[in-house]
Order: structure tokens, then sequence, then C-alpha cells
């Protein structure tokens, strides 16, 4: 009931992704849920986290599977052999969460950086994943709020090449690892002169400066710890069950 309320809360059904995120329940367990934690990556840090807090549902943004196939050995077994043990279910979603326009990683962003969303961005397949707007403010003031919301989640930001004086007045958003050469050049089409992500290989920062882009990489963990910790909650308040968010920043 709870997993299912979650898939058409997501639209994981009508939500195209990469093929190893398997969206919705990827594990099952024999016990009704009575807790609930949320985490970014399906790790050993998680799922200790998860079992610490007596949960036995753990939803995460990185699911089981998002390294590809893999033997059952060392932590791969480790991980499998302690959800077992604790009876603990895992739920994962990516693009649906990142794309939701109340959970949403990048609503949720938006709305911590004091932005006014009015468009999307960041196109995959025939979707929209990130999110664009208009404001007025100092370029250096916007990069303080990503630097404070960032640190707040063991993170550290980048923003190279700002000029003195740049003021942010067409922004967009994608996060996690939304920095691509595709992602620029669509921020550049649009007009966009701040593009602000999760993380992003060197050359789109070489990229941005050459289509006239400021660029402000506020994190992969962090832009990321947004959704999983709201789909936690709202979960728990709607089914009436105690909701945690396990902290396992990777410094990224």
């Amino acid at each position: 009931m709870l997993t299912s309320y979650a898939d058409d809360l997501l639209h994981n059904s009508d939500t195209p992704d990469y093929p190893n995120a398997l969206n919705g329940l990827q594990l099952q367990n024999a016990s009704p849920i009575r807790s609930v934690s949320g985490a970014v990556d399906f790790s050993l840090r998680s799922i200790d986290g998860a079992i610490a807090n007596g949960s036995n549902l753990l939803i995460t943004h990185h699911g089981m599977f998002w390294n590809g196939l893999q033997r059952i050995t060392q932590s791969a077994y480790q991980k499998l052999k302690r959800l077992i043990e604790a009876d603990v279910a895992v739920y994962a979603s990516h693009l649906p969460l990142d794309r939701h326009p109340i959970l949403g990683n990048n609503a949720l962003l938006a709305k911590a950086l004091d932005l006014e969303p009015t468009g999307q961005f960041a196109r995959f397949a025939e979707l929209f994943i990130g999110l664009k707007g208009e404001c007025d403010v100092e370029t250096e003031k916007l990069v303080a709020r990503a630097k404070k919301f960032s640190r707040a989640y063991g993170g550290e930001i980048r923003a190279p090449s700002i000029a003195r004086g740049h003021r942010t007045r067409q922004w967009a958003i994608c996060t996690g690892a939304g920095a691509s050469s595709a992602t620029v050049r669509e921020a550049a089409n649009a007009g966009i002169d701040t593009l602000i992500v999760g993380e992003g290989p060197h050359h789109t920062a070489v990229e941005a400066e050459e289509n006239g882009l400021v660029i402000i990489y506020a994190g992969h963990y962090a832009t990321e710890t947004l959704g999983v910790s709201a789909l936690a909650q709202h979960l728990g308040e709607r089914f009436g069950l105690p909701w945690h968010f396990v902290s396992a920043p990777t410094g990224l």
C-alpha cells in the first residue's frame, strides 16, 4: 500500500530513467512498515543508519543497482545480509524524485536558494528534470546562499569565473550530476546567465565560461539530500509513521 502510493505520487511508470535506476520497491521485507528512513545513497552507512533509527523501510535516491551487475561478495554481500537480517525493505527514486514539483530535489533546492521557478530545464527523453526562472540578485549573494546550504550537508561549493558585479537575472537548476555539455548548451540557448548544478566534469567549467555562463557547483550529495528527506517525511506523515533522514555525506 505504501509503496504503491509512492509509485503513483512520483509517476514512476511514466517517467523515463537510466536502466539501473529501477525506480520503486527494490527489496521487499516481511513485516509491516513501522518507520521510514531516507538516504541519498544505497550504502553501508545508510543501511546502518536506517537500522539504528529502527526503520524497516529505506528510501534512497541512488538505489541498489546503481552500479550495474556485480557479484554478491564483500560490501555487496554485507549490505544485503544486513538488510535481510533486519528485515528492511528498500525503495529507490531517481529522476521521478528529481523532477517532482513539490518533493523534488530541484524544486526544493530552488526554494532553499530563495528562487521562484517559472519554467522547466534539463531535458531528458521527452521530459524535463530541472527548473529555470528569473530574478535580480548579485551572483555573489546567490553563491553565498548556495555555500550556506551545501555546508549544512557536508559539502563545499565551487563557482569559477564570477565577474565582479555580475548579477543573476536568468537562472537554471539541475541537481546531482547536472552539468554536461548538453545542459550548458541548453542554458546558453535559453539565455540563462547562471547555472546551478550539483557537480559536473572539468570541461563544463570551460564550456560555461565560453558560453557566458556562471556555473555554481553546489555538491552532488548536498543537492540530492532534499528529495529523499521530503519523501520520507511525506510518507511518514501520510501513514502515521516516524521518519528519519540518514546523513552520510561524501563531500562531493
